[in-house]
């Protein structure tokens, strides 16, 4: 399949236009819309997509009238039909930015080309540990309990084609307690993902996010280089 690129568009008005792929109940999804209803974070969310037709999250879109899809892979022939419906979806709602809240499938390559360094995931610990393959919700919380960690925390980086290894763009720390447990850990870090994301997004919109061969540097207001 041919490639194509999707920029940000210096005339969109806010700056972000969000596509959200979500597998789950959807809080990150939710926080991420009331920090646009706050006016913290200057984007509009314009898609929600989901793998699953039960996910949380569709509900929650539907409840503030953002357009819904689910696009299953097992219901294409292959990864090239899924990824066609996924740039569809994208192109017709003018998305220029993808947020992964929660995810749970890998981002086919053209999709991840065709918004190079615009798409972004939020994982529950301090990557590079406990990324990857199997690594997601209490899968990550057991093993971090399981090594003796002492901090855990949350991680917002570039998705690139492999799982949890793009540039990191923010993280956060949690301290992990002697008498934790993966369901006390996932809450705690749960809330510091609500509100490390949107902050992240926001340095995209504002523009201070640079990425180049040596990851991600977050520049200065006075920095920035003129549209």
């Amino acid at each position: 399949m041919e490639s194509r690129k999707i920029k940000i568009s210096s005339n969109e008005d806010p700056p972000l236009r969000l596509a959200v792929f979500a597998s789950g109940s959807g809080t990150n999804f939710e926080a991420i819309c009331d920090a646009i209803d706050a006016r913290s974070l200057d984007a509009v969310v314009v898609l929600c997509v989901s793998d699953r037709d039960n996910a949380g999250v569709l509900q929650r879109a539907d409840a503030r009238g953002i357009k819904t899809a689910v696009v299953n892979p097992a219901d294409f022939p292959g990864e090239a039909d899924f990824s066609l419906k996924l740039l569809e979806l994208l192109g017709d709602s003018r998305a220029n930015f993808i947020a992964l809240a929660g995810y749970l499938r890998k981002v086919p390559a053209v999709v991840i080309e065709a918004f190079r360094n615009r798409i972004v995931n939020i994982h529950p610990a301090l990557l590079p540990n406990f990324g990857g393959k199997g690594m997601y919700g209490f899968h990550v919380h057991r093993a971090v309990i399981a090594c003796g960690a002492r901090v855990s925390g949350a991680t917002v980086h570039i998705v690139d084609e492999a799982f949890d290894t793009g540039p990191i763009v923010a993280q956060c720390w949690v301290e992990v307690c002697e008498d934790e447990t993966p369901e006390s850990l996932a809450e705690r870090i749960l809330a510091v993902e609500h509100k490390l994301y949107p902050t992240a997004l926001q340095l995209f919109a504002l523009g201070r996010v640079r990425v180049d061969e040596n990851g991600v540097s977050i520049v200065q207001q006075s920095e920035r280089h003129p549209d």
